[in-house]
């Protein structure tokens, strides 16, 4: 026994010694190896190189990845910590135990060389082997130790991140909901059909043309989004979202860029067959243009479509002098862009077809009504029964060749109003601009009074005072203008007379904010009232 103990003390003090050397060097290498698998986890770290970690894009859902911090961020950082782990006890396990500490067990140096004496071997598998065992299992176990407090670290950095991204997604939204409930910024859908509201337009990836119903900051991306081809889509107008292609979410039909950054102003023309509403719209269009030409209003249509359509419009009253009747169902609002300063409007003009308000059940299918913020009444006065009957044998027939409306402005006011009060609910607080057609002819009226400046006063003269007071009773506000949309378009038309055929747009325009009261075309000539040939 006691002959023994020399050797089983030297066995002992060798192996602490042995374990000590190896947790001194195990330690940092076994750290700095499960550092950089933590690293390397975070990966891949080549361009376009698959990773199994990254959920595929489901057919029909939204066609882009989530965003990083969504869930790819815990993923990365989970995979990548429990693989340093993992790394440092593979390195443990091979070489250290199952080849170093099995050579020395076996009598062997690490390297695998068999000791030439037996002493080398008893001091190979007693003295040596126990220790590196120990000293390469102790910092293992540190270097886990230590690895995983760096982890924890690491996780609570990710978590202030992750935070960070979800207070911006609220943030960014509420800045963008803010923005247009100060501006006023309502979408609306001008097509036929539809006219639905557009909290959120879907738009179109320039990449690959897919359509995403949801570009804002969420769960996609906080400032952008990425597109399963790869492009990178901003989620908010100061980002540049306003450069996509807009579309309704409803009837999937392309809206105009300025739709989500400008207030719209709808600005229906009611009247009955064959008043004068669609040459009166070509007359306020041309009236915008030559405002802008002499001040500082700009005007733009709002796509090539709307270009196209005007120009359309234009030529037919160059060729023929007259519009043809609107047909066709429900009306396609014609937009404008109207700006003055930094201000600027959407302008929604609508021109339905007369027969719209020959009954409440087509007037209730008006559904654009829901969202009018003022009206312009068409009133062609030669319709009414009361003015025909003070008209002379020769008024009477000049009267006819104007193509009269068979529906009166009175007849078609009542019909307005009660059909307008049910789809809006606020007709108190819409203004209406009456605007009376058709003015050349009543100009060469002699059994009628030429209308004047008042033409409020004027209506009420020949036989309309009971329209003038309903309008000023249902609306809040009411403003009239007698016009010729004949003398405005076509060829040769007069400049003053376009001019006076935007205002009571103008003024409409002016209720949403856009100031164009003191609009005045510097330079030009005092107005002219259109004098007949």
């Amino acid at each position: 026994m006691t002959a023994f103990s020399p050797l089983l003390l030297l066995a002992v003090w060798t192996g602490i010694i042995a374990a000590g050397l190896c947790l001194g060097r195990l330690l940092w290498v076994f750290l700095w190896i499960g550092a950089r698998a933590v690293w390397r986890g975070l990966g891949p770290w080549q361009p376009g190189r698959a990773d199994q970690r990254v959920p595929r894009i489901e057919p029909g859902a939204e066609p882009a990845h989530p965003g990083y911090y969504w869930r790819q961020l815990w993923v990365d950082a989970a995979s990548a910590g429990g693989y340093g782990i993992r790394v440092v006890w593979a390195a443990f396990a091979d070489p250290w135990l199952h080849r170093n500490v099995r050579n020395l067990f076996q009598g062997r140096h690490p390297s695998g060389l068999r000791g030439r004496a037996p002493i080398n071997r008893f001091g190979y598998a007693v003295l040596l082997a126990p220790g590196v065992f120990l000293g390469a299992l102790l910092g293992a176990a540190l270097a886990t130790v230590l690895l995983g407090v760096s982890l924890l670290f690491f996780a609570l950095l990710v978590g202030l991140v992750w935070l960070g991204c979800a207070t911006a997604v609220p943030v960014l939204r509420g800045v963008e909901f803010g923005r247009a409930l100060v501006h006023g910024i309502r979408v609306k859908c001008p097509y036929p059909g539809c006219y639905l509201p557009v909290p959120l337009a879907v738009h179109r990836c320039p990449g690959c043309r897919a359509s995403h119903g949801s570009l804002r900051p969420g769960r996609y991306g906080v400032l952008w989004h990425h597109c399963a081809c790869g492009q990178r889509l901003p989620t908010t107008r100061l980002a540049g979202r306003g450069g996509l292609t807009a579309l309704c979410p409803h009837c999937d039909r392309v809206l105009p860029e300025t739709a989500g950054s400008t207030r719209v102003v709808h600005a229906p023309l009611v009247g009955g067959t064959s008043s004068g509403k669609t040459m009166l719209m070509a007359a306020m269009v041309e009236g915008l243009h030559a405002w802008a030409r002499h001040g500082d209003l700009r005007v733009e249509y709002a796509s090539a479509d709307d270009r196209h359509t005007f120009n359309d419009l234009n030529q037919e009253l160059n060729s023929t002098g007259w519009a043809h009747a609107t047909t066709g169902g429900q009306p396609r609002a014609l937009m404008l862009t109207v700006s003055r300063g930094r201000r600027r409007r959407l302008l929604y003009l609508y021109d339905p077809m007369g027969e719209s308000v020959s009954d409440a059940e087509r007037m209730r299918a008006q559904q654009y009504l829901k969202h009018t913020d003022g009206v312009v009444l068409v009133a062609d006065v030669l319709a009414d029964p009361k003015v025909r009957g003070r008209l002379g044998p020769e008024d009477t027939e000049r009267a006819g060749e104007a193509r009269p409306s068979p529906q009166g402005p009175w007849e078609t006011y009542q019909k307005l109003t009660g059909e307008l009060n049910a789809l809006t609910g606020r007709r108190k607080r819409l203004s209406v601009a009456t605007v009376v057609t058709k003015r050349d002819v009543l100009d060469q009226l002699v059994t009628l009074p030429v209308p004047g400046a008042r033409v409020d006063s004027w209506l009420a003269e020949i036989g309309l005072g009971g329209l003038v007071r309903a309008l000023g009773h249902d609306f809040k506000e009411a403003r009239y203008w007698a016009v010729s949309a004949r003398a405005a378009t076509g060829t040769g038309p007069l400049e003053s007379e376009q001019r006076r055929s935007a205002e009571p747009v103008l003024w409409l325009l002016a209720a949403s904010g856009l100031k164009t009261a003191p609009l005045r075309a510097p330079g030009a000539e005092p107005e002219k009232r259109y004098t007949p040939a």
